[in-house]
């Protein structure tokens, strides 16, 4: 701990020049018979320069040296990667800190049924989350899906996050509140989509699903301010949907994580080394497997990396869960046929429109694809629309094209709401899709040739609020051995192998 001396004062009393030491002894350093010499005492305008000079001095020592109290006590010399080191073993590394990481974390703690029986290791390589696709996103969830497993994880998230702090509380910290505004969906369908939508609609319904159909007429009744022209029908969700804030379910999934005994680290996942016991033979048959022995975490800024002995790896890397089984390390023919998710680019923009819909906005999805949702109460709005196939944008980074609202986004909304031909753009911002380029659902399951990799990426936009369903499945599947509170085995990579997709027709 560093000690301050006193401040700088004039010697002796008012000023006064300093006497010889007790008992007539002349002052160190002078001449016995000769009076000692003394300057001259100091003015308060050098001492006010002393004080200001001691002032930036301790402030530059604070900033250079540790934080009293700080976790480990030393100082980090520079070039030393930020937080703590990975461990150099773990049962469970789960690779990407964003929602989904952090759920399947939650769960295997949740049910493994004992303290400090699983030690699970979650690896995030972006620590800020400023590039991550959780607090990106619009914060949606519905029920309005058309594959039975969708419906049944948003409502299985939907009950979760209704009882969120009695899954995600930590006792003495204050209670979470992920502000859900329950507006619901509104899908509007062309006569072409008419018939496709209302059996949707029933198949949501046999699920358990509250959901209306609408006629032109009724939809006009309930949102006036709609444009019904090319309208035939419209599905609005009567219970469980609506948005929420992203940013707090994660922090409420990572703070519960941690309490139940979560390490994590800051750091990128770049190799594997597949035990030499099961390593592939050259000549070998076609369903030869193997297991990842260990997993290479890079620090960040750093040239260093710390190998983790592991005996299960997830792969929650959203947009980069392809490439992530590209690494070196694992033999190309067990990653065949290749995991199909890749980053895609996705626009959110923010406008203001004092006389658009109310509060009860829902959100809305037009025919056309642009979809929109009220921001606040103030008249201020979110919304976007995902472009066509052949006019996908370069993920390389998260730029936002505004042209692509002012001729594509801006003209789809002010036809659907006239009081959007009057709004003014606010802002925007730019976010991924873990983008499953086969069918557009969620990967999720063991590996066919990695016998100890669970994948839970590919969500296509729904990762969110299929968290808390898709990480207690997975979880399930590791700690149990078999799926429990849903069976989602035809989300596994077996339609991968076999090219049969699961079609589904909600992806925004």
């Amino acid at each position: 701990m560093l000690r301050w001396g006193r401040a700088l004062r004039p010697s002796g009393r008012g000023g006064a020049p300093p006497r010889g030491l007790p008992g007539g002894a002349p002052a160190p350093g002078g001449t016995p018979g000769r009076p000692l010499r003394t300057a001259a005492p100091l003015s308060a305008d050098i001492l006010r320069e002393l004080g200001l000079g001691l002032e930036r001095m301790g402030q530059t020592l604070k900033e250079q040296l540790p934080t009293l109290g700080s976790i480990g006590g030393g100082w980090t010399p520079p070039g030393t990667p930020p937080g703590p080191r990975p461990p150099e073993e773990a049962d469970v590394v789960v690779v990407g800190g964003g929602v989904v990481g952090w759920s399947v974390a939650y769960w295997l703690k949740a049910l493994e049924g004992r303290r400090h029986g699983m030690k699970v290791l979650v690896v995030e390589r972006d620590p800020t989350y400023s590039r991550a696709s959780t607090v990106l996103s619009v914060g949606g969830i519905r029920q309005q899906f058309s594959l039975p497993e969708n419906i049944r994880m948003s409502r299985f998230s939907a009950s979760f996050l209704r009882n969120i702090n009695e899954h995600l509380g930590v006792p003495n910290e204050p209670p979470i509140d992920i502000q859900f505004q329950p507006s619901g969906y509104l899908f509007l369908a062309s006569p072409q989509a008419a018939a496709r939508l209302e059996a949707t609609v029933q198949l949501q319904r046999e699920e358990g699903a509250q959901v209306a159909l609408l006629s032109p007429t009724q939809l006009k009744a309930k949102f006036p301010w709609i444009d019904t022209e090319d309208v035939a029908v419209a599905s609005y969700g009567l219970e469980d949907e609506g948005w929420f804030d992203p940013w707090t379910l994660l922090t409420a999934f990572r703070r519960k994580a941690i309490s139940l005994g979560v390490h994590s680290c800051s750091g990128e996942v770049r190799g594997f080394i597949v035990s030499d016991e099961h390593r592939v033979p050259l000549r070998g048959p076609a369903s030869a497997t193997a297991r990842i022995k260990h997993v290479h975490i890079h620090m960040p800024d750093s040239l260093e990396y710390q190998p983790v002995t592991c005996a299960i790896v997830i792969n929650a890397a959203g947009a980069w869960a392809g490439q992530l089984l590209e690494a070196a390390g694992l033999p190309g023919r067990l990653c065949q046929p290749p995991l199909p998710i890749q980053p895609r680019k996705r626009y959110v923009y923010s406008w203001h429109c004092p006389d658009g819909p109310g509060f009860s906005c829902p959100f809305l999805i037009d025919t056309t694809g642009a979809y929109f949702r009220r921001d606040g109460i103030a008249g201020n709005y979110l919304g976007g629309m995902s472009p066509p196939e052949e006019e996908e944008p370069d993920p390389g980074d998260l730029s936002v094209d505004d042209d692509f609202f002012q001729e594509q986004v801006w003209p789809r909304l002010a036809r659907r709401v006239p009081a959007f031909e009057s709004l003014r753009p606010r802002g925007a911002w730019a976010g991924y899709y873990d983008y499953n380029t086969f069918d557009r659902n969620g990967v999720l399951g063991p590996h066919p040739k990695l016998e100890n990799l669970f994948l839970a990426a590919g969500f296509s936009g729904h990762g969110l609020q299929h968290a808390p369903a898709a990480g207690r499945a997975l979880a399930e599947l590791v700690v149990k051995g078999q799926y429990e509170s849903l069976d989602l085995q035809r989300l596994g990579c077996r339609r991968l192998v076999e090219g049969e997709p699961l079609e589904e027709d909600g992806v925004v």
